[in-house]
């Protein structure tokens, strides 16, 4: 959440800082040289970390392609490191930070002015600050300054926190008002009566309201301090020239006499499946499932990983085909946290209205705990390690999403994990993946909504974290990642650099070949169709045909085109206005054969038509208890007074219901059938490909590919 500082008229006593600290931040400049110079530690695949006399942790992530730099502080304390009376300080203590320091106190005001992208967050292990700016050593050294500063002169006064307590709060409020978060939170108090891990981030009411800031300094001057904290740079900078200015601003923090708290809580393993039922206002069913499992840096960890997957992927995970494809539930999933002490994995169903709760929750036992009688198959760990390798070959295309990673990772206990992590999942075997399931996936160690009780309670005994140094010793990663080329994004380059065609059917095309992180191709269709004649009284079956298109082909069902996509390693968003695609240079051709397919020749299966509309009515009557969807709602029929029929009009809830209760299959194919082509579509491309032969392809594809009736804007 964001939260940025007001205007300050006078700068408040300083504390969690000394008056030498502060002089020593003060002539930062002229010490510099005296400090000590950040030493190298190691190299991963391209990732450097140095580190200070003082502690601090410094991770470099170059990309000379990247118009950007981004700076990226990870403090090493999250809501685990709570105590009695304190539940929501870290992220109490995570807006305080925006609130400003002596040399920075209006900082909303600064990163405006640098353009700058910003952010904070709170987890269990961790908190961090980030700010993404155009690449330049006078937005990085600004952001190294600031850090630095922050760290220990931030005001955390007592007058901030009287008005940020207010804000923290309506976030909790909001987080009370949805049943499934609510839910989600029982179900992990349930799971963890002792370790923290069972208190939500957000904290406990009474806490965010009373907690004295004599406490939220002292929780300050503990945990923000050099020796507890990494700091990371990525994109375009001069490493040489960042490790000086680290130097500068950082070094002069002496190291702090504190030692950190030990914590030494553990949960007991647990003697008997948990029940929790929730009874709130809302409309849709939900039945869920929790299970305890191994710390993130365990070396069974990824074989869960795959295992979630199998379970909970959509469409082809074993919960969706029995209880969606049966109609018992309109939508499933599955989901693990990664943490620093052993964590845990969620699986559940959100059920149509009037829905029987009863057989959805014993469908979803039945799955996850029936691995015994249907063990997983070869073909189902092959598609889920191939979506979970392509995540981490995706993060590192992708400079901050592979910053954001590495900060996390750090946080389950070291940043090299991310590098091991990926290799014991290259190495995970199909029958890894069944033993963590009859490992963990077992009634004495689930929460759920219903309680069953057991004569014989069977523990499931959860080993502590593992040695990660003896892990990590000597562990040095593969081949780096390539470097895409450094590009200057003016329009004179671009325009310099674009190539430009027209296919057949008017289609505009525009190219842009150049060199990208990890060898990517980035591409967009847009599609232009209809007219406001055409499509009045027809908005829900243009639109449940546009949704449908990814659902199957004439040739591949939905689960098929997806493994399709997963073994290209291609993100592909494909509806009613184009498709959107990303996939390594190797496999763009074939990528864009299937897009092809999939505009071009959907099936419309029946069963994926009936799933989408049972979602989407769930969705819709969702909303009669959310005061924001009927806020939106309200404040759109107000300002775009369309008359009923016309594609602007926006539909009351009961009329949305009854428009997705009446819609058919047939009426979505007749939208497409009569409206839906290429015709004076654009294109664009951006990456590592040859211009005339992707045209040819282009048109081979989609020149013709013509609008059945003309589009008018």
């Amino acid at each position: 959440s964001v939260f940025a500082a007001g205007s300050r008229a006078a700068i408040p006593l300083l504390f969690g800082v000394t008056a030498g600290v502060l002089a020593l931040h003060l002539l930062a400049a002229g010490n510099a040289a005296a400090a000590e110079a950040p030493h190298k530690v190691v190299t991963i695949e391209g990732v450097t970390e140095y580190r200070l006399d003082n502690g601090l942790r410094v991770l470099t992530v170059p990309d000379a392609g990247a118009d950007t730099v981004t700076v990226h502080i990870t403090y090493l304390v999250g809501s685990r490191q709570e105590g009695y009376g304190e539940k929501g300080m870290a992220h109490l203590l995570e807006h305080m930070l925006f609130k400003g320091s002596p040399r920075h106190p209006d900082l909303k005001r600064e990163f405006a002015a640098r353009g700058a992208r910003w952010n904070g967050t709170t987890a269990y292990d961790r908190t961090n600050y980030f700010e993404t700016m155009p690449a330049s050593d006078a937005n990085l050294d600004w952001a190294l300054g600031m850090e630095a500063d922050r760290m220990v002169n931030s005001f955390i006064a007592k007058a901030d926190l009287e008005s940020e307590m207010t804000v923290v709060r309506n976030e909790f409020e909001m987080g009370e008002n949805d049943p499934g978060a609510v839910l989600f939170q029982r179900t992990l108090q349930l799971a963890y009566a002792w370790h923290n891990y069972g208190h939500p981030v957000i904290g406990a009411r009474s806490d965010i309201e009373n907690v004295p800031i004599a406490r939220l300094q002292a929780f300050y001057r503990t945990w923000y301090q050099p020796d507890n904290a990494l700091l990371i740079i990525g994109g375009r900078f001069e490493a040489a020239h960042a490790l000086e200015r680290v130097q500068q601003y950082f070094a002069p923090i002496p190291r702090p006499a504190r030692a950190l708290p030990a914590l030494y809580t553990e949960e007991p393993a647990q003697d008997g499946a948990r029940t929790v039922t929730l009874r709130r206002s809302g409309e849709a069913p939900i039945v869920s499932a929790l299970y305890r499992i191994p710390a993130g840096g365990d070396p069974d960890y990824p074989a869960l990983d795959v295992l979630v997957s199998v379970l909970g992927n959509t469409p082809s995970g074993r919960l969706h085909r029995a209880l969606v494809k049966k109609g018992l539930a309109n939508y499933t999933w599955g989901s693990e946290r990664a943490l620093h002490d052993p964590g845990f994995a969620s699986f559940g169903a959100g059920l149509p209205k009037g829905a029987s709760v009863d057989a959805a929750r014993d469908a979803l036992i039945a799955e996850l705990e029936g691995i015994g009688r249907h063990p997983v198959r070869a073909e189902e760990v092959r598609r889920a390690k191939t979506e979970l390798l392509n995540d981490f070959d995706k993060a590192q295309r992708d400079t901050r999403a592979l910053v954001r990673a590495l900060s996390e990772f750090a946080a389950i206990g070291d940043w090299r994990l991310f590098y091991l992590y990926r290799d014991r999942l290259r190495a995970v075997s199909v029958a890894d993946v069944q033993r963590v399931a009859l490992a963990y996936l077992k009634p004495a160690n689930r929460v759920l909504g219903v309680f069953l009780p057991t004569r014989h309670p069977e523990r499931a005994q959860i080993p502590p974290p593992p040695d990660r140094a003896q892990a990590l010793s000597g562990y040095r990663g593969g081949e780096a990642l390539g470097a895409g080329e450094a590009f200057d994004p003016t329009p004179a380059n671009l325009e310099a650099r674009v190539i430009r065609r027209t296919l057949t059917n008017g289609i505009r095309v525009a190219l842009l070949p150049k060199k990208t992180r990890g060898h990517t191709v980035v591409a967009r269709l847009w599609l232009h169709w209809g007219d406001e004649l055409s499509m009045t009284g027809r908005v829900t079956a243009c639109s449940l045909a546009g949704s449908m298109l990814a659902r199957g082909t004439r040739r591949h069902s939905r689960a098929e085109l997806s493994d399709a996509f997963e073994r290209l390693n291609a993100t592909v968003a494909v509806g009613g206005d184009g498709a959107r695609l990303e996939v390594p240079a190797a496999g763009v051709a074939d990528a864009l054969r299937l897009v092809a397919e999939t505009l071009q020749e959907p099936a419309f299966p029946p069963d994926e038509f009936e799933a989408l509309r049972r979602a989407l009515l769930t969705g819709v009557e969702e909303q009669r208890s959310d005061p924001g969807a009927i806020a939106s709602l309200q404040l759109s029929r107000h300002l775009s007074p369309y008359p009923k029929g016309h594609p602007y009009y926006t539909e009351t809830i009961d009329e949305d219901v009854a428009q997705l209760k009446a819609a058919t299959v047939a009426g979505a194919q007749s939208c497409y059938r009569d409206l839906l082509g290429a015709t004076g579509a654009d294109f664009a491309a951006v990456g590592e490909f040859d211009p005339d032969t992707l045209a040819r392809q282009l048109e081979v594809l989609f020149g013709g590919w013509k609008n059945p009736h003309p589009y008018e804007r």
